[in-house]
């Protein structure tokens, strides 16, 4: 995950997820699906947060709750980091 403050009262979200990774459209959609509704349940918690998420490879040896378990960790190293760095 990448992020950089966006000066909004709001969080937005870009998904980096390539054909070269994910071959199949199916993954990819499931992928960046899952990924945006994550985002959508943590997103007041990221306000003010211009967030990418790049997928990597080995994403798709992932099910569907153990993915959204990982993602959650991610939001709450992000919004801890960035609160420290941004919003100090």
């Amino acid at each position: 995950m990448l992020a950089r403050a966006n000066g909004l009262a709001h969080a937005r979200l870009g998904i980096a997820a390539p054909k070269r990774q994910l071959k199949r459209a199916v993954d990819r959609n499931r992928i960046k699906r899952i990924i945006r509704e994550s985002f959508r349940r943590r997103q007041a918690q990221l306000r003010g947060l211009d967030v990418v998420v790049l997928v990597r490879h080995g994403v798709l040896a992932l099910d569907n709750a153990a993915l959204f378990r990982r993602l959650d960790k991610l939001w709450n190293s992000l919004s801890k980091k960035c609160e420290k760095q941004f919003f100090s």
